[in-house]
Parts: C-alpha cells; structure tokens; sequence
C-alpha cells in the first residue's frame, strides 16, 4: 500500500516555450488516418510508449476502467472488415440520395492496410458498485476511456504513427469476434501504422464532405447562447 506520505504534492514543473509549443504542434497536426498506413511493423518499443501515454489518462476514481485489446491477426481483421462493410453500407442508406454517391467515394477505415488494430474498451465492472465521481454521472468512466483515446492517438501522432478511429459496426458483430464479456463494453476500433503523407487538415474537410468551426462559434460564456 502507497504510504500517504509520499504522495504529498511537489511543485508544479513549468515547461518551456518550446515544449509547450511541441504539445501544441502535435495537437495541430493529428489526423484521422484512413488510406495513408504503410505495411511495416511498429517497434515494440515505440507501441509500449504510446500505450503507456494512453494508460497515463486521468480517469473517475482512478478506476482505469480501459483495456487495449491489439489485433494483427489477418482473419479476425477480415472478419471485423466485413462487419464494417455491412454497417457502412447501412450508414450510406441514412444519408439523402444527393449525399449517398458522396459518401460512397469516402473511404471510412483502414482495417485490413493498417499493420495493427486496437480495440479500446471499457470495463464497466471496474473499481466495484460504487466509484468515486460516478455516483451521479455513470458514464464518467466511457469518457475517461475516451481520454485514453486521445492520449494514444497524441502520443502515435509524435512518434509518427497514423492512427484511424473506424466508428462504423454494429456492436453485435463485433462483440463476438472479439469474445467481449456482456460489462465490457467498445470504445473505440482504432487502426495503427507507419503513414506515407498526411493532410494538411482534416480529410472530410478537404473533400468538402463538412467545414471546420471557427473557435468563437462555440465558446460561450455564463451560460447558453444562441
């Protein structure tokens, strides 16, 4: 057990203007990767930093409700594929007509290119009945997951690695290919790999299928404004 007395607060560090504007260029510069994945491998060394990043996530009640589940096995990669194609499929059929030869030429995944797959997911059983900060708000422990998400997708990004977030299944394809107990639930599918060239900005904004926000539209201040 931790002695209390060594987890008494120290000084805060004061980073650098050029680490903090590193932190800022990462940020600015991480995409959502789909076609660009290179075959070669990751160093083992390099995916154990970037999952050490994402494992360093704040989470509820230090609950840590996340596990990483790595995929590279090019049968269970098919299988999860099919299950996108099915769904994407669906996805094309909620669009207007105008729209669905549009999103048709959008390639949405790179599960098969990619080198290795992630399955982040969240443990729904983790730390007990009652957690710390989720008493009131159940879900806190999905969004935590989330901020692992973004750890590993911001720490891939300064290593070099290409990350892609496919969102499109039906939770009960992927469920069993996976051989996820019913309290765990899927966070996130990501694909992960070396990466040929990148956008400048957001893909989905390049192909003009949406348009990025200015900041000033969605910052409020007090309260709700229309």
């Amino acid at each position: 057990m931790t002695d209390p007395a060594d987890c008494a607060p120290t000084r805060a560090r004061v980073f650098s203007e050029a680490e903090r504007q590193a932190l800022y260029d990462v940020i600015a510069h991480r995409r959502d990767v789909r076609n660009e994945f290179l075959p070669d491998p990751i160093d083992p060394a390099v995916l154990t930093r970037i999952l050490r990043a994402a494992h360093a996530a704040p989470s509820v009640g230090l609950s840590q409700p996340w596990n990483f589940i790595l995929i590279r096995d090019p049968a269970r990669r098919a299988a999860v594929k099919r299950a996108f194609d099915r769904a994407n499929d669906e996805a094309r059929q909620m669009f207007p007509q105008a729209r669905q030869s549009e999103y048709a030429a959008l390639k949405l995944e790179g599960i098969e290119k990619a080198p290795l797959s992630i399955c982040v997911t969240c443990d729904r059983s983790r730390g007990g009945k009652v957690v710390l900060g989720r008493t009131h708000n159940p879900d806190m422990d999905l969004y935590s997951t989330v901020c692992a998400v973004q750890n590993l997708w911001l720490a891939a990004r300064a290593e070099g690695i290409g990350v892609g977030w496919v969102s499109i299944f039906n939770d009960a394809d992927l469920r069993p290919i996976l051989g996820l107990p019913d309290h765990v639930a899927i966070v996130a599918w990501l694909c992960l790999g070396h990466i040929s060239e990148l956008f400048d900005g957001p893909e989905l904004a390049a192909r003009g299928w949406a348009s990025v926000a200015d900041l000033d539209a969605v910052v409020m201040e007090d309260g709700w404004r229309d």
